[in-house]
């Protein structure tokens, strides 16, 4: 899948600094932003509570727990480099957020919180990336149909994500696309450093 995954991830990275560029310094929604944050007004309490337990999996406790789970299952399957990958791969993600922030400095409810790009959504589509980069591996399926499945699982992953910090107020959707964006630039320039320094072929343990 890297003659799919590379030119995606050269996009993706492009996209992240068209929209830092378009939305630094700011502290308020765009055009775009307005009119999502608008559908997504008033939304009920059941709906609040599934953002915040969507929002857990973002926080350090919930991260942890997701990204070591995923770890202990690679290293069970006997896939270091997966396990490599799970964590250099989400955490270089994340990171790459916390640096972006600082340089682009957007601001939502004040100028203490920096908010582009969403480091909750870069964090649970990174891990949803890794996750079916390994499964797809092993599975057999063809690149385009292996790609178009983990782009697919990434989208829903960003998705949800993204509307949870949306709904709880603490992004704009325009922060969230950039975390989306932002991991699908990541996880495939990781993965191919970590079979660079592994070895040739895909990465999975031989």
């Amino acid at each position: 899948m890297r003659g799919w995954l590379g030119p995606v991830a050269a996009v993706a990275a492009l996209v992240v600094v068209v929209l830092g560029l378009l939305y630094a310094g700011g502290g308020r929604p765009g055009g775009v932003d307005a009119r999502i944050l608008a559908a997504v007004e008033g939304t009920g309490p059941r709906a609040r509570h599934v953002a915040l337990a969507t929002d857990f999996l973002g926080e350090p406790l919930g991260a942890a727990i997701l990204v070591a789970a995923v770890v202990a299952g690679c290293l069970l399957l006997r896939r270091p480099r997966g396990a490599v990958l799970a964590v250099a791969g989400v955490g270089l993600a994340v990171v790459t957020t916390r640096v972006l922030k600082h340089l682009v400095g957007r601001t939502i409810h004040g100028d203490e919180n920096l908010s582009y790009p969403s480091g909750h959504t870069a964090f649970l589509t990174a891990l949803a990336l890794v996750v079916t980069l390994l499964a797809t591996g092993r599975s057999g399926l063809g690149r385009t149909a292996g790609a178009v499945l983990v782009l697919l699982v990434a989208l829903v992953a960003g998705v949800a994500m993204g509307w949870a910090q949306v709904v709880l107020g603490a992004h704009y959707p325009t922060d969230a696309l950039g975390g989306w964006f932002t991991a699908l630039a990541v996880i495939p320039a990781t993965a191919w450093a970590v079979d660079r320094v592994a070895g040739s072929g895909p990465c999975r343990a031989r």
